[in-house]
């Protein structure tokens, strides 16, 4: 199956405040065999861990999941950030993100990891990781000691999983094959041939004659297979053209979305949970959301005796239809900057993020176009406000709560409203927005580092005098002449230049603000080029550009800026160095053509700016005098020396334009110009600080001079050509690193004498290297081919650093990034504040050692208009509550004897909407029923097969709908082996209306055939007798719990359901199962809130209140602590006691 592929870095990057860089990885451009598996973390803010774009970085990261939040936290359970990443090599690494640390490591062979998911849909362990390794074995993972505990071997090979929402038990994996030669549909195929095609799949049927069109459409084409998170039962199939929603009831297409003909085709489909909806991502970057439409409702059973022989086709389609509610505009897509992929924040599913190949990353949010009309209810958004106001002025009731503040919209929920409101009449109401729309705004844009390099520069090292204005920013340079600028503290592209036309070949910062840079065009057969020489100026953005008058000559190799920034040089292959004045931009002269060509030259850092001033004052030459000396001293030396002249005052403040003499040296094709370098190979590179110069050569040797104890060293790296040396910054500080064409090696120079500290080897530990340099006294920058930048340690082993020591543009509100003590205060503060008679946002009353935690929680409080993003606490408040539903159960009339009009519009007015497809097992039986009924009907109009109209014939006898069973049980062919069996049964369910005394005899028929196996048919004979209880109770007993709750759901009274559904929650409890939280959540739509207490900690209230009190003092919230010790009696007076001695 051709899956979209996506290449996902994590910024596990992070700089301290005092400009120490960390270790730190900065990603390019998505890389073609980087796979799919964006995922959006709803924990943080912060554009850097929201969206995930890598990991690791001496290994081709494939995929990465981050862990969900959906459980209780404590001390012992806190917030944090676990990732999951798998590799190329087949390595799954689980990390921490906000120390930065890998927590464990394991692999099952090593080939790439094609699919890995976080197994969340039980209570006992958080650390449950699934992994498909290739070809075919599906590995359960212990993610934080890396223990296998279970694994799955088929018998093909499969390419990607998906675990249902709603059963965890099953999983759907693909494993169609892609040959690549096709990218879209046949546009002669039509859909209904596919979903054949596709049901023939899912049903197992064995090869058949195929059609020219079925032969047209190819199934290999399937870009996505998911399960759908709203609706239970069902699976998407994501085709270029085309949506396939499955039912896995019938195994056959109950919805089919297709594109328009001049639409752009998909690429990704993400199925939402809150809202019956689809987000579609397209080829041309354009986002669409597609609500599903509601076009069937069987309001009412058929009325008993009629329908039976009923053929006459239904009066509106059946098939699940989605309709297009907004999409947002298409990006400039180009063969390099095409889009990847898009994930969803999963509280929210309101704010999604799309990743771009050319490594942009694009923020959406969904919001909704208030409508011109008359607002919605703010307490009932599925009605309109003005008129329940109408009608309660004119029947003059009083109602405690009227206001037109509309409730926030946080949520996708909040957004939409459910797809179908059943009211008392048995309407189905089309809400959701009806007078307004919804439409996509980019909040946010995330740069990633453009492809091809070919450069880096770090700007000018920190020093004392600058350390108030310098920002640590290196210069990128790639294959389009565009130069970027990134923030190596906050890791963020500050700036971007395209201002050449070509290939940028070097970068030299002339400044803290400013840089030079070179570029030329490829040779052609003359070797002549068009260069390019820019400066720029990063605070203005003005650009000049220098020698813009030259024809085609021979390309420029070397640009180099003295120390001092006065002067630089520029080197050609084939012409004399030009001496350039760096403040006038003016070239101040030529070198004669009888020096030879340069292969490498370096400026003299050994003359200080203070002592060159003193001895420039005590000369009283008027002239500016240029010379240019060449040396063949006795020790076969040869330097290059350059030195300008100014005539100064006495005051040197008064000329700021003073020239200053520096020197520079240079090396030939032959390497003769020190003594110390006759026969080496021709010098590539030369590097001087302090008193030491380096060379080094094509055949990989090193030579060291050191200038005042006039020695040198020669050593051979075995590396082969040295295509670059640096020198770390910092006084005293001989580090330097050379750049391979295999790799990098640090060195450091002690007592004159080189030592290897660390080397780094391509493309065996990491890709290739492009370029390198320094951006601390011990941390140097790596350019690799992938187009990402590495920021290393002295080892070249880490590339890795804790968020907390990143350097932020703003504040930010992340609870998993607050120790564990402050997440939890914060989160208590917000939640209630009973022990204080005003809501505050500030902590106080800590203790002395946790003062430190009381400053962070303090600065996080200010950004309270952010949620924590708890799934589990979240769900908690969603379940309605059928006992209390009416809303005159819940409102107490000053006046009884008027109260029935007060009580219609108070009942209109607070009136609870139905919830969602998702929460199906705990929303009210009547839309259940509805949902159902209409279900069975869309299988029904979809009926193909035998073994699916009797499925369809079952499910409408345990509904009640016995007339439409009758017919569907008649329809059976003479030639079937079921033709008798079924005759017989439609006859008995026609009959068993009449006849009363039979229903003892059916019920021990029923029974005889469940304790033999028959379970369904057993099951079917009770529902005709109206014994579903008993029914539900069997199923029950022989593990059918699913089917229990839907019968129950379906067809049973409140009080009938409610016994079958606390079954249902104690198996849910189990050890066997651990699902708690789920069994919560049906205890709460039940309305037994004593029961969910006792679930939820064992004891009365008053001691649910001192554990709370005892959490509250652990963490060290004293005011809060001493609140509800109040509340626990006794027990609470005498652990109150303890809080004062352990706060005093």
């Amino acid at each position: 199956m051709q899956v979209q592929k996506l290449c996902e870095y994590l910024y596990i990057n992070c700089q301290a405040h005092d400009y120490h860089t960390e270790s730190k990885f900065f990603p390019g451009f998505m890389m073609g065999n980087n796979g799919d598996g964006g995922d959006m973390s709803n924990s943080v803010e912060i554009p850097y861990m929201t969206f995930v774009i890598s990991l690791a970085v001496t290994i081709k990261c494939y995929m990465v999941k981050w862990a969900r939040e959906n459980y209780y936290h404590d001390l012992g359970s806190p917030y944090n950030l676990r990732l999951a990443s798998g590799d190329t090599n087949g390595v799954v690494i689980v990390w921490d993100v906000a120390s930065g640390e890998a927590k464990s490591e394991f692999s099952d062979g090593t080939k790439p990891i094609q699919d890995l998911e976080w197994l969340v849909t039980q209570d006992a362990s958080h650390d449950l990781l699934i992994v498909l390794h290739p070809p075919y074995s599906l590995i359960l993972w212990n993610a934080d000691t890396g223990t296998k505990l279970w694994k799955k071997s088929y018998t093909e090979s499969l390419i990607s999983f998906s675990f249902d929402p709603f059963n965890p038990r099953h999983v759907a994996s693909s494993n169609l094959k892609s040959d690549g030669s096709n990218n879209s549909l046949d546009r002669k195929s039509s859909s209904k041939n596919l979903a054949k095609r596709m049901s023939k799949i899912l049903v197992g049927e064995g090869p058949t004659k195929k059609s020219a069109d079925e032969d047209s459409v190819s199934v290999n084409e399937c870009l996505q297979l998911s399960y759908h998170r709203a609706c239970r039962h069902h699976l998407i199939l994501v085709y270029p053209r085309e949506i396939l929603l499955l039912d896995l009831e019938i195994n056959q297409t109950v919805g089919i979305i297709s594109m328009e003909r001049s639409g752009s085709p998909f690429v990704q489909v993400l199925p939402l949970r809150q809202r019956d909806a689809l987000l579609c991502l397209h080829e041309n970057g354009s986002i669409s959301a597609r609500v599903r439409r509601k076009t069937n409702v069987l309001s009412t059973p058929a009325s008993e005796g009629t329908g039976a022989f009923d053929d006459s086709p239904p009066q509106m389609s059946l098939d699940v239809m989605y309709d297009l509610r907004c999409q947002s505009d298409a990006l400039r897509v180009t063969r390099h900057s095409k889009v990847a992929a898009i994930s969803t924040c999963p509280v929210s599913e309101k704010s999604f993020a799309l990743i771009m190949t050319d490594s942009r990353v694009m923020f959406w949010e969904l919001m909704t176009v208030e409508p011109q009309g008359p607002r919605l209810s703010p307490v009932n958004p599925t009605g309109s406000l003005l008129p329940l106001k109408a009608a309660i002025q004119n029947q003059s009731i009083n109602l405690p709560i009227i206001s037109d503040v509309m409730p926030p919209k946080n949520t996708l929920s909040d957004l939409i409203c459910p797809s179908q409101h059943i009211s008392s009449d048995n309407k189905v109401l089309h809400k959701g927005n009806t007078n307004g729309g919804l439409r996509f705004l980019l909040t946010g844009l995330l740069n990633g580092i453009l492809n091809s390099i070919t450069t880096v520069r770090m700007c000018p090292p920190l020093t004392t005098k600058n350390w108030s204005i310098y920002e640590p920013l290196i210069a990128i340079g790639n294959n389009t002449g565009v130069i970027q600028v990134l923030n190596i503290a906050s890791g963020e592209i500050t700036r971007e230049y395209g201002i050449h036309t070509g290939p940028v070949r070097g970068i030299e910062w002339s400044s803290l603000r400013s840089f030079l840079s070179f570029s030329y065009p490829n040779p052609g057969p003359s070797g002549l080029v068009k260069n390019d020489v820019v400066f720029v100026d990063i605070c203005s953005g003005k650009t000049t550009p220098l020698r813009t008058n030259r024809d085609h000559e021979s390309p420029i190799e070397l640009l180099r800026i003295s120390h001092l920034k006065q002067y630089f040089l520029l080197a050609f292959k084939e012409k004399p160095v030009e001496l350039w004045d760096l403040r006038t931009f003016t070239m101040l002269r030529e070198m004669g053509k009888s020096l030879p060509r340069p292969t490498a030259l370096e400026w003299s850092p050994s003359h200080s700016l203070k002592s060159l001033k003193k001895k420039s004052q005590q000369q009283s030459s008027d002239s500016v005098t240029t010379s240019i000396t060449s040396q063949n001293a006795q020790d076969n030396m040869a330097s290059s020396t350059t030195s300008i002249h100014e005539n100064t005052e006495s005051d040197p403040k008064s000329s700021p334009k003073t020239a200053i003499k520096e020197h520079f040296v240079f090396t030939d094709a032959e390497g003769t110009l020190y003594h110390f370098v006759s026969g080496m190979g021709t010098i590539t590179w030369v590097g001087w600080k302090g008193d030491n110069i380096l060379f080094g050569d094509v055949d990989g040797q090193l030579c060291v001079w050191d200038l005042r104890s006039k020695t040198s060293r020669t050593l051979s790296t075995h590396r082969g050509w040295i295509k670059k040396i640096r020198f770390a910054p910092g006084r005293g500080n001989l580090k330097f690193s050379i750049l391979y064409v295999d790799g990098v090696d640090i060195w450091d120079i002690k007592e004159g004498k080189p030592e290897l500290v660390s080397s780094l080897k391509s493309p065996r530990e990491i890709t290739k290297i492009l370029d390198t340099d320094w951006c601390g006294s011990d941390r140097p920058v790596l350019a690799t081919v992938d187009c990402c930048i590495h920021v290393s340690d002295l080892t070249l082993k880490k590339y890795v650093s804790p968020i907390e020591d990143k350097d932020l543009s703003g504040p930010v509100f992340c609870p998993h990034l607050v120790p564990s003590r402050g997440s939890l205060l914060m989160k208590y503060m917000l939640q209630h504040q009973p022990w204080n008679e005003q809501y505050q946002t500030k902590l106080d009353s800590l203790r002395e050692e946790d003062k430190s935690v009381q400053e962070i929680v303090n600065s996080q409080m200010e950004l309270i208009d952010r949620l924590f993003g708890d799934e589990s606490e979240g769900d908690m408040y969603i379940p309605p509550l059928p006992g209390y539903k009416e809303a005159n159960d819940l409102v107490v009339l000053d006046n009884p004897e008027d109260g029935e009009t007060q009580k219609e519009v108070i009942k209109e007015l607070f009136k609870d909407p139905s919830l969602e497809r998702c929460y199906d097992t705990v929303c009210d039986s009547h839309s259940f029923q509805k949902y159902e009924l209409d279900r069975v009907a869309l299988h029904d109009s979809k009926r193909a097969t035998y073994e699916h109209t009797k499925k369809c014939a079952e499910n409408y006898i345990m509904l009640g709908q016995t007339d439409r069973a009758v017919q569907l049980l008649l329809e059976t062919e003479p030639d079937n082996d079921s033709y008798y069996t079924d005759s017989l049964r439609a006859c008995l369910v026609a009959s068993i209306r009449s006849s009363g005394v039979s229903q003892s005899t059916i019920k021990l028929v029923a029974t005889n055939l469940i304790a033999n196996g028959k379970l369904a048919e057993g099951v079917q004979l009770l529902c005709l007798i109206d014994k579903g209880m008993d029914a539900c109770r069997y199923l029950q007993t022989y593990g059918a719990w699913d089917q229990a709750v839907w019968l129950a759901k379906a067809t049973l009274q409140y009080s009938d359901c409610c016994e079958v559904m606390k079954r249902w929650t104690d198996h849910l409890c189990s050890t066997n199962v651990n699902q708690k939280s789920k069994a919560v959540l049906v205890m709460l739509s039940l309305g037994q809130f004593t029961k969910v207490l006792e679930m939820l900690y064992v004891g009365i209230v008053e001691a649910i209140f001192l554990e709370y009190a005892r959490l509250l003092a652990n963490i060290g919230h004293k005011q809060a602590a001493e609140c509800y010790c109040g509340k626990a009696g006794g027990k609470g007076e005498q652990f109150l006691k303890e809080v004062n001695i352990l706060f005093s």
